[in-house]
């Protein structure tokens, strides 16, 4: 690791951002150019003191998931984050379709989405980063490790999971989530990710075995959804993506009609996603 190097580039990557680049308001009497460190360290949910240590020459060997969270804080390129991991004795991850890394395109965009439940999802169905409104709706999707990642999985070997949606609902979303998982094991290949996730689900759940047997391969656009919310009830919303071809990433924007009850209980998300985090673990990890 290069520590000097790496506090180096750290800083000034930091600099070169301004509040508004990050979703963050633009604040008044600003001391330092960019961003603070403690806006860094919040955006990359580490702590302010560890994120110091770091630009001060002084940290540990930074982790690689550690260091994905700063690539997505910093909005660094595919070539800047390389770089990053280069510069903190890592290899670079390697640059597969639907990685984890979210463009910075994509992350302006979220950026300008806080007050909206918005999240970018994998091609795998795994949840890289919510807003604070989407972690209110449908939980804190992005703690998960190894193939509960991915929605998917979490689907058929974890009831809690189904807690997001009505049950009456239940058949229609199992039934679309196995066509997903045809079209990126026939996408992906025998011997990818794709493929373990699916022998997993083969082995541990009857119901996707049932369903896998159908192959069927049809994905209607589920535009509009039914979320079940523990402390608001059901909310009726229409679920919009936006794609990103190079990466094979779905920015998906959840909202209301305008005058409907369900777009009030949108708002007061949007207004104050802390009052309305889903409570428990069930709530908080699982969709």
């Amino acid at each position: 690791m290069d520590q000097g190097q790496l506090a180096d580039f750290l800083r000034i990557r930091r600099e070169a951002l301004i509040p508004e680049d990050v979703g963050l308001p633009p604040g008044s009497r600003r001391r330092t150019s960019g961003l603070r460190r403690e806006e860094v360290a919040a955006l990359a949910s580490i702590s302010t003191d560890y994120y110091c240590r770091m630009e001060q020459q002084r940290g540990p060997q930074p982790s690689p998931e550690v260091l994905a969270s700063l690539a997505r804080a910093l909005r660094l390129s595919l070539d800047e984050r390389d770089h990053l991991f280069r510069l903190a004795g890592h290899n670079a991850p390697a640059r597969t379709l639907g990685g984890d890394h979210v463009s910075p395109a994509t992350m302006r965009i979220l950026d300008r989405l806080q007050d909206t439940p918005a999240q970018v999802m994998s091609s795998l169905g795994e949840t890289l980063v919510q807003t604070p409104a989407a972690r209110a709706l449908l939980g804190d999707e992005t703690i998960h490790r190894g193939n509960a990642r991915s929605v998917v999985y979490r689907w058929f070997t974890d009831d809690a999971a189904r807690l997001v949606y009505p049950e009456e609902d239940h058949d229609r979303v199992g039934r679309s989530f196995t066509a997903g998982a045809r079209v990126a094991y026939a996408r992906d290949g025998a011997h990818s990710r794709a493929a373990e996730i699916v022998e997993d689900l083969l082995s541990r759940s009857d119901e996707f075995a049932a369903l896998w047997k159908h192959h069927d391969v049809t994905q209607p656009p589920e535009l509009d959804k039914r979320i079940a919310h523990p402390k608001l009830g059901v909310l009726e919303v229409q679920c919009q993506s936006l794609y990103d071809p190079v990466q094979l990433h779905a920015l998906l924007v959840f909202t209301a009609e305008p005058g409907t009850a369900s777009h009030a209980k949108l708002t007061l998300l949007g207004a104050d996603p802390q009052s309305y985090l889903r409570d428990g673990a069930a709530f908080a990890s699982n969709r």
